[in-house]
């Protein structure tokens, strides 16, 4: 693994509102506001596609946001930056649950 990393950062959101299409859509708005934080290089927000049910597939979650940075120390900068808090100060009540997954490459 290198010493700077490339990141892939995901985050899987479980709103307090299951399924609430006003509730979603307000997520969807704050997770676009950090495209505008110099760290990310790029954002992708999506929902839960209508693949097959199976025992390995988790569609339980409302929105989700995939962001990469060029280094792990991107990333940490992006954690504090105000408008990452912005966005969490003005979303945080609309999810009863979030899990992140931070990813650098098996090599």
């Amino acid at each position: 693994m290198s010493d700077n990393p490339f990141l892939r950062h995901m985050a899987l959101f479980w709103l307090k509102r299951p399924g609430n299409a006003e509730d979603r859509a307000k997520l969807v708005a704050g997770l676009e506001t950090l495209r505008a934080i110099p760290q990310v290089k790029s954002l992708h927000i999506g929902v839960p596609a209508t693949t097959e049910a199976r025992e390995v597939v988790d569609h339980s979650w409302d929105v989700s946001e995939s962001m990469t940075f060029d280094s792990l120390q991107d990333q940490a900068d992006y954690q504090p930056h105000p408008l990452h808090k912005a966005f969490i100060d003005a979303c945080g009540h609309l999810w009863d649950r979030v899990v992140v997954y931070d990813i650098v490459d098996a090599q």
